[in-house]
């Protein structure tokens, strides 16, 4: 990863911590590009301004799962401030994005003498744990359908938080493949379900958009 010098950065969009004073790399990648690789050392927290950012997990088999797809406002590689020094995962772009690069030491700074800033971090650590007991409780019970619907749910309302209906960010039906745990083939299905039930509309630029009486699926028996 290219190294420009480092400043205070400064985001181009709202955002909800102020990062007046926090030295960091803001860098801006194309799609499909990759932040940083499974195995590499870790040396910074990052942070996403714009774009689509996904982490996925190779196995020793060389079996590909994505564990997360992170949109503006989230953080990422935070294990290094636990004593990881490794990468666990893969962050790969799904369109283009604008990224800070927080160093380590800066990090653990930041959090140490900034009490606004620990509040949003710990917030963010917060719902991320959250989310991943949901996602392994549904891993558990859920059957297809429901896993698809609800990450599909999850993925727009990360894009829209307020609106009823929502765009979906780009994502490809092996990608939702990856995340819900089945085959392109059974995604395909349901999403054509979804589509004659109106839960979701195909656009004429290949997008769509999702609708929050998608909610029926999960909450059905």
């Amino acid at each position: 990863m290219m190294s420009p010098p480092r400043r205070p950065a400064k985001p181009s969009q709202p955002a909800t911590l102020d990062w007046t004073g926090i030295c960091a790399e803001r860098v801006a990648y194309a799609a499909s590009a990759v932040i940083f690789a499974q195995g590499d050392a870790t040396d910074s927290v990052l942070y996403v301004l714009s774009g689509t950012v996904r982490l996925s997990v190779l196995s020793r088999t060389g079996k590909e799962a994505v564990v997360a797809v992170l949109t503006a406002g989230h953080f990422f590689g935070e294990g290094c401030l636990a004593g990881q020094t490794h990468r666990t995962a893969t962050a790969t772009t799904m369109s283009a994005a604008v990224v800070l690069a927080i160093e380590r030491e800066e990090m653990t700074h930041q959090l140490r003498t900034q009490p606004a800033f620990a509040r949003a971090f710990m917030t963010h650590m917060l719902t991320r744990s959250i989310r991943m007991e949901e996602d392994l409780l549904d891993q558990l019970f859920n059957s297809t359908e429901k896993r698809l619907a609800r990450t599909l749910l999850l993925l727009a309302r990360d894009a829209e938080p307020e609106a009823a209906r929502r765009p979906l960010p780009r994502v490809s039906q092996e990608l939702l493949a990856e995340m819900v745990g089945t085959t392109r083939s059974r995604v395909n299905f349901f999403m054509n379900r979804f589509r004659k039930l109106g839960f979701v509309q195909y656009e004429h630029n290949c997008t769509f958009t999702i609708n929050d009486s998608l909610r029926t699926v999960i909450v059905s028996d």
